[in-house]
């Protein structure tokens, strides 16, 4: 578990680096044009994720979002136990992530967001991007496991594009964009009802998979 722990909160703090570095870049060398910036910060979402994921699914299966780690557990894959240090090293991974981005980039590394992501469409946005993750996690790679790290990440990298609210689905990341008034940022009253989407999404897709006839 020591080692899980760790691989997950270094993935964790890691992803949120790569997601809100890449977006302040983005946004400092493309003033004002919002769709190069996005183009920039989902790129290097999805080749960071990438990486990521291919070096640490051996160890801890490269789980950096709380409610892939919920449907693992749903799927009895992991105990109450696994799951629950699972989240807290994603959730304190993810606050370590923001803080470090934010001192590589000369921020005050303590920030309240201020950044309203109000909208119904957005918090429906989540449902449906996270259903669609959860279910690429499950399908992909069952006759070639090789492929679902770069399946994952195209899957993030086009969620960007096709998806009012970019595809977050990931209840950590939505933490640490709390603390954050970059590209990234969202007020923390927002926070609620995207992780409620999230999960909604994730149980939804759990029950709809369980109903598929599995090869």
């Amino acid at each position: 578990m020591k080692v899980n722990f760790w691989a997950e909160f270094l993935g964790t703090a890691f992803l949120v680096m790569i997601v809100l570095g890449s977006g302040i870049m983005a946004q400092s060398l493309f003033l004002g044009q919002i769709g190069a910036a996005l183009l920039a910060n989902s790129i290097a979402t999805g080749a960071g994720l990438f990486v990521l994921i291919q070096t640490l699914g051996p160890i801890s299966g490269a789980h950096m979002n709380p409610v892939v780690s919920l449907v693992e557990f749903l799927w009895g894959r992991s105990t109450k136990r696994d799951f629950f240090f699972y989240v807290a090293a994603q959730m304190i991974g993810a606050y370590i992530g923001v803080i470090t981005t934010h001192l590589m980039f000369n921020l005050s590394p303590f920030v309240i967001s201020t950044i309203d992501r109000s909208g119904a469409h957005l918090i429906f946005s989540e449902v449906i991007a996270t259903f669609g993750l959860i279910c690429v996690i499950a399908l992909v790679g069952r006759k070639h496991v090789e492929f679902a790290p770069l399946s994952i990440a195209a899957y993030i990298t086009a969620g960007y594009w096709f998806t009012s609210s970019t595809a977050f689905t990931n209840p950590a990341v939505m933490f640490a964009r709390m603390f954050t008034n970059t590209f990234c940022g969202m007020a923390p009253h927002h926070f609620v009802p995207f992780v409620l989407a999230q999960i909604g999404g994730t149980v939804l897709a759990w029950i709809i998979l369980k109903k598929i006839p599995m090869p």
